[in-house]
């Protein structure tokens, strides 16, 4: 498992400010970032890959397609579903999902701090 940041700086009426990006890659492949973080969040909050794929913008197999991708490259099942019948279908997140975003989240806000802690060291100090 490989992390990696990419970072830009943008002038903002000459207000420099820095922005990151992070990713996870298993083998050379994305598996988890920020869009991917969205797609289970939205699972967590409407219990359904459908309106979850609907709240991020892209269709329900491409969702299933990441959610796919991600189980076999993190080797944990992110997703139970349950199908329709009675009383609908739907899908929830596992407890290892839940544990793995708490800890991606955790990583990203550490990551954030220490760029921005850098970024202001770095520019700041020489007045730019």
């Amino acid at each position: 498992m490989r992390f990696l940041i990419g970072s830009v700086m943008q002038n903002k009426h000459s207000e420099m400010e820095i922005r990151s990006k992070l990713w996870i890659e298993v083998g050379g492949a994305p598996v988890f970032g920020k869009g991917r973080r969205l797609l289970l969040e939205a699972i967590g909050t409407y219990g359904s890959i459908n309106q979850a794929a609907k709240e991020i913008n892209v269709s329900y197999r491409k969702a299933w397609s990441y959610i796919k991708a991600m189980e076999d490259r993190l080797g944990i099942k992110l997703i139970e579903r349950q199908v329709g019948g009675k009383n609908g279908g739907g899908a929830r997140l596992t407890p290892e999902a839940r544990m793995f975003l708490e800890k991606y989240g955790e990583l990203e806000r550490d990551i954030e701090g220490i760029v921005d802690q850098k970024f202001r060291t770095i520019f700041k100090a020489k007045g730019i």
